[in-house]
């Protein structure tokens, strides 16, 4: 069996088109890797770039991507309504075929340690990876985001990195690495410039608050298309489906007077997550099928 690891990184970039290229360059430089999928979005001000690999050359491509978009990428200008820690905020190891759980958090440890130790920009650890059961969720490791960390990684102990510099990078700031099961993003958008509207949605939906199980969501501006969105982890979809996560943001949204106008997914699916005809179900915008995993890795 063809030994294969699916890596998301995201990156805070969503506006220069260029320097997401250079770093999607950056993994393609490496002999084995293929880039299923660069995913912008210029609200959030966030790219997420999916690829597989053989666990050494995915090593080697998350490390290589990490050095040019701290190269690039400068924290201390960056503004978007996505939280973020760092220039790489995140960086996941998934298992595909061939290698385990265990050889994941394996991979995402040894990498998070190479760019502590080689970029000097200290690393968290989170879900399976992670070594403290307060920084399993992204949400705990990242709150604050940069300016709260910035604030707080010298001086208080709990927020000190798994690894490297208890100071952030000058301008890459820090990274959140770790290992997981497939993770889906998707985003539910409503016909209300009301901030409000979706921020109540969110809380409704997400597990923390008492929503759904295996669902983390917040609520956003699109500003260029005077909308706001219910934007949506469904960490486990097996157990919180994406049409059951819909038809919860559609319900609050009717009883709220806010209609629902699409929804997206960002990055790739497995096939076996989406409902039939997803598009006219999920009110699908820009999906493509291509963005389904098993497509990506037939071709």
């Amino acid at each position: 069996m063809t030994r294969l690891v699916e890596c998301v990184p995201n990156f805070s970039e969503g506006r220069r088109q260029e320097v997401v290229a250079a770093i999607a360059d950056a993994a393609r430089s490496v002999s084995g890797v293929t880039v299923l999928d660069v995913e912008m979005d210029a609200n959030h001000n966030r790219s997420v770039i999916t690829f597989v690999a053989a666990p050494d050359a995915a090593k080697e491509a998350a490390f290589r991507m990490a050095a040019k978009a701290a190269e690039l990428i400068d924290m201390n200008v960056h503004r978007g309504e996505h939280p973020r820690v760092g220039a790489l905020d995140v960086l996941t190891f998934i298992p595909i075929s061939g290698v385990t759980m265990e050889d994941c958090v394996r991979l995402a440890r040894e990498t998070g340690r190479r760019i502590a130790d080689e970029l000097h920009i200290p690393v968290y650890l989170y879900e399976n990876a992670a070594t403290r059961p307060d920084r399993k969720a992204l949400p705990d490791v990242r709150k604050g985001e940069y300016e709260g960390l910035k604030a707080e990684i010298a001086t208080n102990p709990d927020r000190a990195p798994d690894f490297g510099p208890h100071r952030l990078h000058p301008s890459a700031g820090a990274c959140i690495v770790g290992a997981r099961p497939p993770l889906i993003a998707y985003n539910v958008n409503l016909g209300t410039a009301d901030l409000s509207v979706a921020k109540k949605i969110a809380k409704f939906v997400r597990e923390k608050d008492g929503g759904l199980p295996a669902v983390r969501a917040l609520g956003f501006e699109l500003k260029d298309r005077g909308l706001v969105q219910v934007s949506m982890n469904l960490v486990d979809y097996k157990v919180t489906s994406i049409a059951t996560a819909f038809a919860a943001v559609s319900h609050h949204a009717a009883k709220l007077g806010a209609p629902v106008v699409g929804s997206e997914i960002v990055g790739l699916v497995p096939q076996d997550s989406l409902p039939p005809d997803p598009k006219a179900r999920l009110k699908l915008e820009h999906f493509d099928p291509n963005q389904i995993l098993e497509h990506r890795l037939a071709v």
